[in-house]
């Protein structure tokens, strides 16, 4: 077999592709423009992508067997067109679970801990000139107590509710879907929750339920001062409106997904000057060196099913 991975720099260095040599000859390229998928399909017999789109163009103009995609989404391959040319496709779910719920919390405790006011603060030097041991001019809040919301209780929303009730809140949660019943936590329409918690995580897929599902009129329901954090997908929150509410009503806000991606030189969130209640991180909360193991040896053990038929 030829095993072909389209964008390896979405995978990391620092993860060992070695394990798809013994499937035949494997080739890896860093990255693929759109132009370049056809030649480099040739004669392949599985490829591995992340985001290369895989067309019907692409599909037509090669011999492909198998589609690997090396995330959950499935959006990036025409799933009908590969259905109708008999090729199979395989994603990966379930790999990245404990390393979104812990980057949610390290978002969340670095807004809630002013850790980037404290931080530059003694690496300034600023702490070395002070004539008492500690500074308070940033007021650090505990989570214990509060009220925090989930939007989208999946399997990495459950796991983020049940370490959030750990640690003393009190969770609740809105349905994108309509159809989770969940026993655990208490259950609210979106206005509910919305304007009921200090803290609102969203991890939600994006889909016609949940585009622009947090907009100004949203916005505006929460409290003054609250923590809103969007680590679903980009488009589920409208940036321009989020940029306004955190200057003018003092919100916060940390997300790792934005709607255009990577983030565009002119965002709002570039601009806003608040920039202590703002946690931006690229695309990362998935990608844990140890979930991005997971995800590899997923897709190896997708190639062997393959080839057991």
């Amino acid at each position: 077999m030829k095993i072909v991975c389209l964008d390896a720099a979405t995978l990391g260095s620092d993860v060992n592709l070695d394990v798809f040599k013994q499937f035949g000859e494997f080739k890896s390229y860093q990255t693929t423009a759109a132009n370049e998928r056809v030649e480099r399909l040739k004669g392949a017999d599985v490829v591995i992508t992340n985001k290369v789109v895989i067309n019907k163009e692409t599909m037509d103009a090669s011999n492909l067997k198998l589609i690997c995609i090396s995330a959950t989404g499935m959006n990036n391959v025409d799933l009908a067109h590969a259905a109708a040319k008999g090729i199979a496709v395989k994603n990966v779910a379930g790999y990245s679970t404990a390393s979104v719920v812990q980057h949610t919390f390290a978002c969340l405790f670095a807004l809630t801990n002013r850790v980037k006011f404290y931080d530059n603060y003694a690496q300034s030097g600023e702490w070395a000139k002070s004539e008492i041991f500690t500074n308070l001019d940033r007021s650090i809040g505990e989570i214990a107590g509060k009220s925090f919301g989930v939007i989208g209780l999946g399997e990495i929303g459950r796991g983020v509710a049940r370490i959030a009730a750990a640690f003393g809140t009190r969770v609740s949660y809105y349905s994108t879907s309509g159809a989770n019943a969940n026993a655990e936590f208490k259950r609210l329409n979106l206005g509910e929750l919305l304007s009921g918690c200090d803290i609102v995580s969203i991890h939600a897929p994006l889909n016609e339920k949940t585009r622009n599902l947090i907009g100004e009129r949203e916005l505006n329901l929460m409290k003054e001062g609250a923590i809103l954090m969007n680590f679903g997908r980009g488009g589920i929150v409208d940036e321009s409106a989020v940029a306004r509410a955190i200057d003018g009503r003092n919100l916060r806000f940390a997300s790792d997904v934005l709607e255009t991606e990577p983030m565009r030189a002119d965002h709002p969130l570039l601009r806003i000057k608040n920039k202590e209640n703002l946690i931006l991180t690229p695309h990362v909360a998935w990608a844990s060196y140890e979930a991005r193991e997971r995800l590899v040896a997923m897709i190896a053990e997708n190639i062997k099913e393959f080839l057991k038929g």
